[in-house]
């Protein structure tokens, strides 16, 4: 597979600071939590420069963006091909822990004419924490 077109970008201290930042989160932070972490180090950092950065660093292939799933979108340093998994109650995403699966992908590519470049996979439903919220706070089953 092929990378995304990166081309060269001047390198700001504020995108510089977000790559760092993200290349060392596993949690895929939305716009707003990247804002609280850089502003550790840039404390006058405006929100619409981090906005702004982490769109040009998505285009450019630096980082993933991901999208679906909850009202705002949330960024993954990591952009070489992996799963995530996806929980619809909180809109926590995390990695699946594993290598990409191998035979998933020649079987995928072998049914398209298509050049492959990129692909992602999401897995969807429940966290742990919220499944034990839920069965914490539904009744319990009738007895007959």
């Amino acid at each position: 597979m092929m990378p995304h077109n990166t081309k060269k970008l001047r390198q700001t201290d504020a995108r510089r600071i977000i790559l760092e930042e993200l290349k060392d989160l596993t949690s895929h932070p939305t716009a707003d939590e990247v804002y609280e972490i850089v502003r550790k180090r840039i404390p006058r950092v405006s929100l619409g420069t981090i906005y702004r950065n982490l769109e040009i660093l998505s285009e450019n292939g630096q980082i993933q963006k991901l999208e679906g799933g909850g009202t705002q979108r949330r960024f993954d340093g990591n952009t070489g091909n992996h799963y995530h998994l996806r929980c619809v109650d909180c809109g926590r995403v995390m990695d699946l822990p594993t290598q990409p699966l191998k035979e998933i992908e020649r079987a995928l590519f072998n049914l398209v004419e298509y050049e492959i470049h990129h692909y992602k996979l999401d897995l969807i439903g429940v966290c742990p924490p919220c499944q034990a919220v839920k069965s914490k706070s539904s009744p319990p089953a009738a007895e007959d």
